[in-house]
């Protein structure tokens, strides 16, 4: 696989007025083929008071990488954790080990608190739980969580898969949270379905978007 690679010598830079940087490709400094990616869209899936959404197909070897969009999901239950696990083959269990880790930001609505926590609670480590990825999310009508989930090349038979993902939720306090999730399952099987819930109650509403990074 080529490495994508900057020659700073080759860079054209226009005026300073323009407060732009125009990369030139022609010369060997930019391999612009290997840079980013594209997303492919594999599939969509609506909440309307669903106790999961489940993810059991699209997830293979084609892509290194898939993404987890979700917007404005919006709890049955107040004050509830949204999270997600995964499987393996056809099996339905949800409980593949994990190691993780878990850290938020919080600011309350009305400025009286705020603070960056590491939450030694809601990791885990060699667990077999659901990873809690957006927490204490409230039920009222305009409350809800978004956030991104990668997983790295689920159908790797000699790796462990790695996932981050990042979120935000309206607290039922009325508190915005950003968490930051991240680990690893400690599987080596090809991995092939992903479930996502509250910990208690349905999904009333919201939309998760699967894609493929190209």
């Amino acid at each position: 696989m080529a490495l994508s690679k900057v020659n700073f010598n080759s860079m054209n830079v226009t005026p300073a007025a323009s407060k732009a940087i125009k990369f030139n490709s022609s010369n060997n400094g930019l391999e612009t083929g290997d840079i980013g990616g594209n997303l492919v869209l594999l599939s969509t899936q609506t909440a309307s008071s669903s106790a999961t959404i489940d993810f059991t197909s699209d997830i293979d070897s084609t892509y290194k990488e898939y993404q987890f969009h979700f917007t404005d999901i919006h709890p049955e239950t107040d004050n509830v954790t949204f999270s997600f696990q995964v499987d393996t083959g056809t099996n339905t269990s949800y409980n593949i080990t994990c190691t993780s880790t878990l850290f938020r930001a919080g600011h309350n609505e009305d400025d009286s608190g705020a603070a960056l926590q590491y939450r030694a609670n809601d990791d885990q480590a060699q667990g077999t739980d659901f990873n809690r990825i957006c927490q204490t999310v409230g039920n009222d009508n305009d409350q809800s969580c978004t956030g991104i989930l990668h997983l790295f090349d689920p159908s790797s038979t000699t790796f462990v898969k790695h996932f981050i993902a990042t979120t935000n939720g309206c607290h039922e306090g009325d508190i915005t949270r950003e968490v930051f999730t991240a680990g690893y399952f400690n599987t080596t099987t090809a991995l092939t379905r992903v479930r996502f819930k509250f910990d208690s109650g349905d999904i009333d509403s919201g939309t998760i978007k699967m894609y493929g990074v190209s």
